[in-house]
């Protein structure tokens, strides 16, 4: 707008972690120990081939749509002229003190071992199940042969499980499968839940009490790991 000409330059963002995606899955590398197995330099070589991979593509898609670019001067991140030019610039912004060191929660990659940029946290983002489960622990010195219904979002703590948990205000009921004549112990409120999920159409609610009765009331674990510790009360 006010005469000056500037001149409009491709390009290439040569980000690590997308290009070291598609590396690993070409050369099945599941981890960093591969990668160092393979060699740092060797695997920089690689990384740096593919970059130019589609070039050609995105020279003819951005003509299509008439960008009008520079594509034979290009600028690639990964070269030498641009990353010095950077730190140039970021020393000449930390000389003025416009730099701080501050503390952020960021995504991370556990396979890269390495933080995510928002774009790439979010670039295969879905809705997928929650692994909750409902599981049933027999309770002890019961002549009903009883069980208690637990529902957990984390169901690979279980092996490790030592207490179930009770709200002393809430009611609980016990109730028999018709279909199966056992019996359970679960919150009222949750009870249709349960029914629903473990797709029982006839039930009996055979006693309502509040959960403060369930209090201190043992039951056999799923997993025998910690059994040694029973005799302290644990369960």
């Amino acid at each position: 707008m006010k005469g000056h000409h500037v001149e409009r330059k491709f390009g290439w963002d040569c980000h690590g972690l997308p290009i070291e995606f598609e590396i690993d899955k070409i050369h099945k590398i599941k981890s960093s120990v591969d990668r160092e197995a393979l060699g740092v330099s060797a695997y920089n070589k690689l990384c740096r081939e593919i970059v130019m991979r589609y070039s050609k593509e995105w020279e003819k898609t951005v003509n299509r749509f008439g960008r009008w670019i520079d594509f034979e001067n290009d600028y690639k991140t990964m070269d030498r002229n641009y990353m010095e030019s950077v730190w140039w610039t970021f020393k000449q912004v930390f000389d003025r003190g416009l730099v701080y060191r501050g503390t952020k929660i960021m995504p991370f990659s556990t396979a890269c071992n390495t933080v995510l940029s928002n774009f790439e946290a979010g670039s295969n983002y879905k809705d997928v199940p929650d692994p909750a489960v409902i599981v049933t622990f027999p309770v002890l010195e019961d002549d009903q042969q009883t069980n208690f219904i637990a529902w957990t979002t984390t169901p690979w703590t279980l092996p490790s499980n030592l207490a179930l948990a009770v709200n002393p205000t809430c009611d609980y009921v016990r109730w028999k499968d018709d279909a199966t004549e056992k019996v359970y112990i679960c919150m009222k409120d949750r009870l249709d839940y349960v029914l629903k999920q473990g797709k029982i159409k006839k039930h009996a609610i055979l006693e309502t009490f509040k959960g403060e009765v369930l209090v201190g009331k043992r039951y056999t674990p799923l997993f025998g790991y910690f059994e040694e510790r029973a005799a302290d009360g644990c369960f």
